[in-house]
This record gives C-alpha cells, structure tokens and sequence, in this order.
C-alpha cells in the first residue's frame, strides 16, 4: 500500500529457530561477502539479498536476534522495533511472547521509511500494543544533539571480539560516547530468554514433534523436542523474572538515550563451523551469535544495528546495536543517521 514492489520469498532458518540460516530442505544462506560463510540467521536470506545488492530492502522478524544477526554478519542496516509496536498478523509465529517483525535496508533512510509504513494500530492483532503511528524519517536530521549516549560494558564487553569492540568503540567516538555503562542481569536475561524460547516454540510444534519429527530441521529439532519437555515452573519462573528484568531495564534507559555495545561477538564464520572463540572462551556457534542480542529483546527494547567494517575480519562487516527506550525509535535512528552521514558506517559492495 505504501508503493513497495514485492519479489519473493527468502531463506530463513526453519521456523526462525537458529541464528546461521543453514536451511538443510532449501540449503544454506551463504554470505555475499564470503560465500564459505554463513549470512547469520533466521532472517539470513533478508540480509544476504539485501547485501548483495539484490533489493535495497527486505523484511524479517526477530525474536532472540534474528534481525540483528544477519544485518551484522551481512553488513546492512537492520532494526528490530519495541515489543508490540508492530503488527505480526500474517506472519507464521515462533514465540509468541518476544516476537517482532523489522526491516533490514542498504541505508538509514530506506529503513526509517519501510518502518513508518509498517506502523499503525492493528485490533487484529492482540500483540500490538502500538495506539498511533510516530514518524521516525523526518527526525533523521536532528542528529545526536544533545542525547545521552553510553557505551555497555561488563558482560557486553566480554562477550565480545577484539575486533567487535573496535567498532563500537569507533562508533562511541564519532557519537561522543565516553562513559562506561552497565546492563542489569544481562545473563540471566539470556538465560530466561532461552527457557521461553526453548518452551513456548516446543508446544506450538508439540503434535508435529510427535507425528513426524523426522521431517523437522536436523539441527534443531533436538532444541524443539527439549523445550516441550522443559518443566512448566522454569517458564513461570522465566517470564516472572522478565517483569522484574524489565523494570531494571527500563530505569536504566530513563538515564539515557542510547546505549552502545556490538551486535554479534565475531564476523560471519564458515558454513558449518561448530564453535567459535571470544577472548579464550570456546562457544557453540548456532546459540552463541546470539550472546549480545538475546538480553536486550527479552527486556524488549528497541534497536538499530549499524554495520561497520573493522581490520582483522578478512573484510567481513561487524554491526553495532544502538538500544534506545522502548517507544522511542526516532533516538536509535537519529543516532544511526549520524554514523552513516559520518561515512563510517553502511554497506559496501561485495567483492565477489
């Protein structure tokens, strides 16, 4: 309705369950910057279209970094908004209760644009919570003029790559950015993310896991299965936790504008690579791209990845999250926008 011209469908990883995109029935996402390399995930094939120059924008959804995955290891602008601020109607649902749908786009404006086209209340909807629509695109220029922004450190500093604090150090500077701010419980918020996740996608796919479970995704499938015969206390406890969670969250960002921290721990790996390495500590690859990701969207915060290109990573991009207060989209973009008029941040041409 808005005038957008619709090409197709995309890969994803099944069921938006894994952040590699390593789609076993249709086969993997490869990255434009590296095809032995994943394009992050669920919504990799948004991302590695977007990359690749294919379309100047695509949509995705995101529940525990799913947008903010693929615009990292891709090297696009993606945004993953406020929890219930979009409408999910029509979308095929994986956690009901953390869901979002976002764009990814090759630049600042053709996100803030795809978004306010997006908004709106939805009564079909009971998820969104939006009342009216708040334009974002026209506030781009106002730039970082007096906003408060702080740069995360503590577990989103140790969770992340040499190479992924360079560039949210290089984005901190560029934005003035000087004090060192702390997360409350960012680990147990993963965690709890994890349980929900876990519980909430199993009894959606409860009776298929029981009739046909050999025609699941392989990898994760296992997950699926785990998550069914998860207690139903460790998810009371989990989403009893969130409320608290949230509340520490959202007094932390009364405080400020916009917080910094990287948004994936390690540029893109190799299709098929079972482990990666972040300052000696050895993770599995399929959970562990979403380290940085998963805390903020189980508070339900707000955020735009901006894709930065460090040395180091053999010329993969590494995105850094801008975290602005929930309902407060334009300070997240506004900050976005400076990056990109500043030259640091945006994509750049596949070399392949």
């Amino acid at each position: 309705a808005a005038g957008a011209v619709l090409l197709g469908g995309l890969n994803m990883a099944e069921y938006a369950y894994g952040f590699t995109t390593e789609n076993t029935h249709y086969g993997p996402t490869r990255n434009p910057h590296d095809l032995a390399r994943t394009s992050g995930g669920s919504s990799g094939g948004s991302g590695a279209a977007v990359a690749a120059g294919q379309v100047p924008l695509a949509l995705c959804s995101d529940t525990n970094g799913s947008i903010r995955v693929p615009a990292s290891l891709c090297g696009v602008w993606g945004l993953k908004p406020t929890f219930g601020r979009l409408t999910r109607r029509g979308s095929y649902p994986f956690v009901h209760s953390i869901d979002h749908l976002g764009p990814v786009a090759d630049c600042v404006e053709t996100l803030a644009l795809a978004y306010d086209a997006m908004q709106g209340p939805d009564p079909l909807d009971p998820g969104c919570h939006a009342l009216r629509v708040q334009p974002t695109a026209p506030t781009l220029p106002a730039g970082v003029q007096g906003l408060r922004i702080g740069v995360l450190g503590g577990y989103f500093h140790e969770h992340a790559s040499e190479p992924a604090r360079s560039v949210v150090a290089q984005a901190a500077r560029l934005l003035g950015a000087r004090e060192s701010v702390e997360w409350p419980d960012a680990a147990l918020g993963r965690a709890a993310a994890f349980i929900v996740t876990a519980s909430e996608g199993g009894s959606l796919h409860l009776e298929d896991l029981r009739q046909r479970a050999d025609d699941f995704e392989p990898v994760s499938v296992d997950r699926f299965i785990a998550g069914a015969l998860q207690p139903a206390h460790w998810y009371l406890r989990a989403q009893r936790f969130r409320r608290a969670y949230r509340d520490r969250v959202n007094a932390l960002l009364a405080q400020w504008d916009v917080l910094l921290c990287a948004a994936t721990p390690v540029s893109a790996t190799l299709l098929g690579q079972e482990f990666i390495e972040v300052n000696g500590q050895r993770h599995p690859t399929r959970p562990s791209m979403g380290l940085l990701t998963q805390p903020v969207s189980f508070a339900g915060c707000h955020v735009v990845v901006a894709p930065l290109w460090p040395e180091g990573t053999r010329g993969l991009p590494l995105g850094v999250q801008l975290i602005a207060a929930p309902w407060r989209e334009d300070l997240a973009l506004r900050a976005a926008a400076a990056l990109q008029a500043a030259g640091v941040a945006g994509p750049k041409e596949p070399l392949l």
